[in-house]
């Protein structure tokens, strides 16, 4: 690309809360002639490189699709990598990101995952719970039906409670139980792999986010690539539903 956007960051408009569908890795491997886990183990490398371009750029949120709840209806070989390129994340990457300062978060159904991966999540996002670079969350047993249906339980149970009126429930308060509600609103939704669909990510944050398709298979999703992106959305016009 020549200039990296980073050298003119100063004429771009930089998105808060960037979320990537992370796709493309099984096909990536078999155009290769491997077996669809070469092209899961090549994608780590992207994701270090996001990690380290977005914090670069000042984005304030990284949100990444790891796993979503249906990936579990994958053949059990697959699974069980994925789980443990999850494991090696969280006991080898996690030390990276907290010397640059970034906090680390996991959002989704942890229930169905080992006593031993839940207590690895837990040590990492306590390690990470005070850095202020950035936030790194990885959404993995995640699905955004699920995010809303958890929210309205939460607020069922309120009610229930009488800790809360059926009236006071609001946009605000259900968005208030919802995954990342802490963090800036979604600004930009990135997905690889050339497919025109959110599958079931972040549906109730997604309500005004710019969306970003790219041809470009996960494990080639570089700096350059994620450059291009962030100029693409410095280059809408964002009317939130107004003129």
């Amino acid at each position: 690309m020549g200039e990296t956007i980073a050298a003119v960051q100063q004429d771009i408009i930089i998105p808060k809360h960037v979320a990537i569908i992370m796709d493309g890795n099984g096909r990536w491997a078999q155009m290769r002639g491997n077996k669809r886990v070469a092209g899961h183990k090549a994608g780590v490398e992207s994701v270090r490189s996001t990690v380290s371009t977005a914090r670069k750029l000042g984005v304030k949120a990284l949100t990444l699709f790891a796993f979503s709840s249906e990936n579990w209806q994958r053949p059990e070989q697959e699974v069980s990598v994925l789980m443990d390129l999850f494991m090696y994340v969280l006991t080898k990457e996690v030390k990276r990101l907290h010397k640059n300062d970034i906090r680390f978060k996991v959002i989704g159904d942890l229930s169905r995952f080992s006593d031993k991966l839940k207590r690895n999540i837990a040590k990492a996002e306590s390690l990470t719970e005070n850095n202020t670079g950035m936030v790194l969350s990885i959404a993995a047993n995640y699905g955004g039906r699920w995010d809303i249906t958890q929210a309205a339980k939460k607020l069922a149970q309120r009610v229930q409670n009488d800790e809360l009126a059926l009236d006071d429930i609001t946009e605000q308060t259900l968005d208030e139980q919802t995954s990342l509600s802490e963090f800036a609103e979604l600004d930009l939704l990135i997905r690889t792999g050339g497919d025109y669909r959110i599958s079931n990510f972040l549906l109730w944050q997604s309500a005004y986010a710019e969306f970003y398709f790219t041809e470009t298979l996960w494990p080639d999703f570089d700096e350059s690539a994620f450059d291009k992106a962030v100029e693409d959305f410095s280059d809408r016009q964002r009317r939130f539903g107004m003129t």
